[in-house]
């Protein structure tokens, strides 16, 4: 088989590396890719954003299936384009993309069917948000609608907080659309990541995970789009694993199929473990990054025939299997992340790291006048298999003190929660 991967990321770096294990793969291409992915797939300069190009290519090179990583080039429509060029795709449509694409939408559906959500308005005109807010209780969450590469969202404690953050989010700072902004109840609790495989009719559960989203120690400092991860998620017991996988994923999805948009890839539930039960945070139509590192590393099965089966419709005759063990992944990004940062940062090897402990996915990093160099925020992911998360976390941190990189910087205490939880 000949696959064409479409991202430049950590999570796509992780895709590739696990793709590229398959003895059906004859040929791996991605597009753009990175500069650690060359080492396991060739890199094709396509513009992914050109449709008609991406299936021309996919013609000329004979492509089995085509994997999509990220999420605007779903939003985009790639997966109904490929498909009506009778392309296999992993990948949802853009019409079931809206899961992600909109916060209003998602919402719109949780209210129809009862999904355990926080109570929330949507908002077209920034002085009518603030006008509403002024009147409400803080801590308040305010969200672009639209997509922001996972920095969208902002959690304002005080009126004059959330005034700003308003102003930001409808001038579209977060890479929203600036049409809407949806403000939502604070939820008390603890986040986790699900991760489910659909065909559009059969679903098959894939995992847990936990990110780090702040920038610093003890979950200090603003957003990004993920300093760390884990999996599995030790708080997930299996008794809330079927609580919402029946309250949560299965309506979901019956909704999308009652719109004649059947959901197909990997769907990504972001959680708050409350008091009263699991209330869904917001949907990502893709694996997440740095989940998927955590999770390629702990898959214990060829993934293309899985793959393969979402894209096909034929899902109930694939084997979905995780190891126990657990996986952890520390983020190295450069310093000033999420602000602005320098590209073009020569990078040291990780040659010499112990491969049989660790492994090291590239995210923002390229290859310059024959040097390799940083390109983006988020540049490394240093992911360790363990027997816990304790081991996992030793592993990764090993590893991270023997990259001596001025250039970066990484959070220390990635896994804390769950460490905590077993002492």
């Amino acid at each position: 088989m000949n696959l064409l991967l479409i991202g430049s990321g950590g999570r796509e770096h992780a895709l590739a590396w696990a793709i590229s294990k398959s003895p059906l793969v004859d040929t791996l291409y991605v597009a753009p890719g990175n500069a650690g992915m060359a080492s396991v797939a060739e890199r094709t300069d396509l513009n992914i954003s050109d449709h008609r190009a991406v299936s021309m290519f996919c013609a000329q090179k004979a492509i089995d299936l085509v994997v999509v990583g990220p999420e605007a080039p779903l939003a985009e429509g790639i997966a109904d384009s490929l498909e009506a060029s009778g392309i296999l795709v992993f990948g949802p449509s853009k019409a079931a993309a809206q899961l992600e694409t909109s916060k209003d939408f998602t919402k719109a559906l949780c209210a129809q069917k009862n999904i355990p959500t926080a109570a929330y308005a949507t908002y077209d005109e920034a002085a009518f948000a603030k006008e509403r807010l002024a009147s409400g209780d803080f801590p308040v969450v305010l969200k672009a609608d639209g997509l922001a590469a996972g920095k969208g969202v902002v959690i304002a404690e005080t009126l004059a907080e959330a005034e700003e953050a308003i102003d930001d989010l409808f001038s579209g700072l977060y890479d929203g659309d600036g049409a809407k902004v949806v403000a939502e109840d604070f939820l008390v609790g603890e986040e986790v990541s699900v991760f489910v495989l659909t065909d559009g009719t059969e679903t098959v559960y894939f995992g847990s995970a936990q990110d780090h989203k702040r920038a610093h120690d003890g979950d200090k400092g603003p957003n990004t789009g993920g300093m760390g991860a884990y999996s599995p998620a030790p708080i997930l017991t299996n008794a809330l694993k079927t609580q919402v996988m029946d309250e949560i994923i299965a309506p979901t999805l019956d909704a999308m199929r009652e719109r004649d948009t059947p959901f197909k890839g990997v769907l990504y539930a972001g959680l708050m473990l409350t008091e009263t039960g699991p209330m869904l945070i917001e949907y990502n139509v893709r694996f997440g990054d740095p989940e998927c590192q955590a999770l390629m590393m702990r898959l214990d099965q060829d993934i293309v025939p899985v793959l393969k089966s979402v894209a096909e419709g034929k899902l109930r005759a694939a084997d979905v299997r995780l190891q126990e063990q657990s996986a952890l992944t520390v983020v190295v990004a450069s310093k000033g992340y999420p602000g602005s940062y320098e590209k073009g940062v020569p990078l040291p090897s990780t040659d010499h790291l112990d491969s049989s402990a660790v492994t090291v996915f590239h995210a923002g990093t390229e290859v310059k006048d024959g040097a390799l160099v940083s390109s983006g925020g988020r540049v490394l992911g240093v992911t360790a298999l363990g027997h816990t998360i304790e081991d996992a976390q030793r592993r990764a941190y090993k590893a991270v003190d023997q990259i001596a990189w001025d250039g970066g910087f990484c959070r220390r205490d990635i896994g804390w929660r769950a460490v905590d939880r077993s002492d």
